[in-house]
């Protein structure tokens, strides 16, 4: 847990998922993340957690839906939202938090 804990706060803004091997939407969310962490490089840090392998995690911020995305801020979570998107969506979403 406190491993999760350093990972976002080490950089300003960092992009989690919470994810499942077994998700559709979740596969589908790969190439949208890669995408995305290509377009911000350096200023975005994204984190894929896999559910079944990290239960504690996932009750701890409450997922119940795969996939959920989440994005910190220095430690703090600023965005959160359950369900694929597009990728121009996504990069709308971390954009407004850049800023």
């Amino acid at each position: 847990m406190a491993e999760f804990k350093d990972l976002i706060k080490e950089v300003d803004l960092t992009l989690v998922d919470f994810y499942a091997t077994w998700c559709q939407p979740c596969q589908m969310m790969h190439p949208v993340l890669m995408e995305t962490k290509q377009h911000f490089g350096d200023r975005l840090r994204v984190i894929t957690i896999d559910i079944d392998k990290n239960k504690d995690l996932a009750a701890q911020y409450q997922v119940h839906a795969v996939p959920t995305l989440m994005i910190f801020r220095q430690g703090e979570m600023v965005w959160r939202q359950s369900g694929a998107m597009p990728y121009e969506e996504l990069v709308a979403v971390v954009d407004s938090i850049a800023l």
